[in-house]
Order: structure tokens, then C-alpha cells, then sequence
């Protein structure tokens, strides 16, 4: 029996996904063996010795601290793509927003609630003043083509833009998913001076963080929009706001409302809604709860942030344990010389790396003694001995 912790609340479409006969949900577990979360803050939090996985409903892992999880051999998972579909709408809305003048028309109508018949005189008096451009013919940059920055640039292709993508780190597979008139360019710097709109859409990493700020923004065109649904600290709101007020940047759009932004002119600030739609909500936690139980029930890991994707299918051989432990030589000849020193031979056996970490699954034709169990895990770079049967 398997105990799930939610730190947050997890769709119920996801968390029915849970066998009852082999889970119980428990949002106060103490020994939990897997912990969902959405945005609870976790780096501050023990993590208990039980502890196996740990499932973000989303595709940011901020909140978790990766390391620390790492060294203790516990997963962490996230699900990406899941949400692409609801951020890739809000984005398409941004676009239209910052270019139509819609907030302040409806802003605008709202003063005029009270001018009973006179009101369709004073919209057509008035209404020249929200006019705008459409975003047809107009050029948009995609900084970072994973899931969600892709379908941003199908979408902003179909609506008639021409769209400038660049990710250095993109897959053949996410090369092939892009419409075949999206422009691949090597760096940002090169549709910096080119676009009429930017959206970022990288995770946060060191040479990610601010990468829209001061010196960037000089790069832009004149009267740019910049968007972003994807991380707060991509953005250097202070250069941001001085950017706004000299009219280099005409609007920005931003889901991370902060006291920088909120209520700023020209800004267009929503509360963190990328991803508030009961779509991908469901979708997450499905996601997620499949990752959960694949690993808890086999071993096999899928979609993790710090071990490397690494599957043996279902468990039907007599015995099956895994190994997180660090990318170092020799670490496998120990693993088989323990195994087989206990009598215990091996019928399948796959190992993957990452970085300076690794996981191995083993599958034994009989099961694991608690001796070799106990050597395995005495094996100096181990950090996680499971046995899964």
C-alpha cells in the first residue's frame, strides 16, 4: 500500500487515477511515499525517509528543491506539455490585447453606462480612440520552442504573422511539429532587432534569468511589445517599467503580477492564469499521477527533472530492485559483482545516466536477499535502493 501527500489541490480526475486498493490519499501523511504538489514552497520542508517521488501538476519546479531531492535519491517529476494548450490561448489573447486597445475600450464603456439613449452617440464619437493595429503581417519571436512555444508560433503563423523561433536546445521531434514557414534563427539577439512582438518561453536557468533587460531592450525595435507566460524573473521588471516610460516598449504583457507591474501604464498584468483552466488542471494530474505510479509500482521513470528517463516496462520477472546513485565508473561492476556473490542472477538490466547522476533497474530471477540489498546500499555514490518485488 502506497500513501500519496497532496500539498495542493490535485484535480480529482487525476487523483481517481490512484488504485484505491493500493493507494491512500492523505493530505497530512507523515511518511508519505510520493507527494503531489502545484505550487506549495517545499524548499524550506523536511523531506521524510520515506519519501520516493515527488509529482509537480506543471511543468515549473521552482518550488522543489532539486538537489537536495537528488541527493536523497528521490525523483521529481513534472508534466510537460500538459498545459501547453491553456498558456498557448492566454498568449494569443496577449497578443491581441496589447495590439487592440480592448482594455481601455471596455474601460471606457463602463463611463458611459449611465447616458441612456445618448450611448450610441457618444460610441461612435469615441471609439476612434481604441483603435489599433491587427497582428496580421506584423513579425513575432518565440524565444524557446518547447511545448508551449511551439504551438504559440503554429498559432501566430496560422493568425497570418511571420514568426522568428529560436531554441538552441530544440529535439528533430519539436524541429518537425513547427510550421514549415516558422524561421529558426541561432540566437536571440538576431530577432531582438527584427520583431514587432516577443514572447518568451524558456525555463529559468542561469542564462535565462533577466535575459529581457537593459541591455536587451536596447537591441529591440522601437515601440516592441513583450510578452510573458512563462517565468517572473525572465523579465527585469524595473528595466522593463523605464523601457515603458521612454517608449522603447510600447506594452507589456506579463502573467507575474508583482507591485513592480501591477497597475503600471502600459502593463497588462494577470494573476498567474496561464495554466487556470479545469482542461489543464485535469490534464496535469493525470499526467502526473501516471508518473507516480509507473515509478512507485515498477520503477520505470518518465518526465523527471533530475534522473534520467529510464524504463524496463511492467514487472513481471520474479524480482526487480533499482539504484539512484552517481554517475561514476565502476559503479555497475560492483552493482553485479554484490548481486552475484549473493547467488542471485540477473535477467535484464538497463542503466541511464544524467549529468553526474544515474539510475539503474535490475531485473533478478529470484528476489533480493536483505544482504545484498544491504550492500548495495553500503556502495559509496549510492544514494536509493528500492525493490520493487
Amino acid at each position: 500500500m502506497f500513501t500519496v501527500k497532496t500539498l495542493n489541490k490535485i484535480s480529482n480526475v487525476g487523483l481517481s487515477k490512484f488504485d484505491e486498493a493500493k493507494y491512500t490519499i492523505d493530505d497530512s501523511a507523515q511518511s508519505p511515499d510520493a507527494i503531489m504538489v502545484r505550487s506549495a514552497a517545499m524548499h524550506d520542508m523536511e523531506m521524510p525517509s520515506s519519501l520516493l517521488a515527488i509529482a509537480r501538476a506543471g511543468a515549473g519546479v521552482n518550488n522543489i528543491p532539486i538537489p537536495k531531492c537528488t541527493d536523497l535519491g528521490i525523483a521529481v517529476f513534472n508534466t510537460p506539455g500538459a498545459n501547453a494548450n491553456a498558456v498557448k490561448e492566454l498568449v494569443i489573447c496577449g497578443l491581441l490585447l496589447s495590439s487592440r486597445k480592448v482594455t481601455k475600450a471596455i474601460d471606457w464603456c463602463k463611463t458611459i453606462k449611465d447616458e441612456g439613449d445618448n450611448v450610441g452617440k457618444t460610441v461612435e464619437k469615441g471609439k476612434s480612440a481604441f483603435a489599433g493595429p491587427e497582428i496580421k503581417g506584423k513579425t513575432l519571436a518565440v524565444i524557446g520552442l518547447g511545448a508551449i512555444g511551439r504551438l504559440v508560433a503554429n498559432a501566430a503563423e496560422s493568425m497570418g504573422m511571420e514568426v522568428y523561433g529560436n531554441d538552441p536546445f530544440i529535439s528533430v521531434e519539436g524541429a518537425l511539429s513547427l510550421k514549415r514557414d516558422v524561421h529558426l534563427v541561432k540566437t536571440r539577439e538576431e530577432i531582438f532587432k527584427e520583431c514587432d512582438f516577443i514572447t518568451v518561453h524558456t525555463p529559468l536557468v542561469d542564462d535565462t534569468k533577466k535575459m529581457i533587460n537593459k541591455e536587451t531592450i536596447a537591441m529591440m525595435k522601437d515601440g516592441v511589445v513583450v510578452l510573458n507566460f512563462a517565468r517572473d524573473l525572465l523579465v527585469d521588471d524595473e528595466a522593463m517599467c523605464e523601457a515603458l516610460a521612454s517608449g522603447k516598449v510600447k506594452k507589456y504583457v506579463t502573467d507575474f503580477a508583482n507591485a513592480t507591474v501591477a497597475g503600471r501604464p502600459g502593463i497588462l498584468v494577470t494573476p498567474h492564469l496561464g495554466a487556470s483552466t479545469e482542461e489543464s488542471e485535469e490534464n496535469c494530474a493525470v499526467m502526473a499521477v501516471k508518473e507516480v505510479r509507473d515509478f512507485l509500482e515498477n520503477g520505470n521513470i518518465k518526465n523527471s527533472v533530475n534522473f534520467p528517463n529510464c524504463d524496463m516496462g511492467t514487472c513481471v520477472a520474479v524480482g526487480r530492485i533499482t539504484i539512484a546513485h552517481k554517475n561514476i565508473p565502476n559503479m555497475i561492476s560492483q552493482f553485479t559483482k554484490i548481486l552475484g556473490s549473493e547467488g542471485l542472477n540477473i535477467a535484464d538490466m538497463t542503466n541511464k545516466s544524467r549529468g553526474g547522476y544515474a539510475y539503474t533497474i535490475i531485473d533478478l530471477e529470484s528476489a533480493a536477499s536483505k544482504e545484498a540489498l544491504d550492500e548495495l546500499r553500503a556502495i559509496e555514490g549510492v544514494s536509493k535502493v528500492r525493490v520493487i518485488k
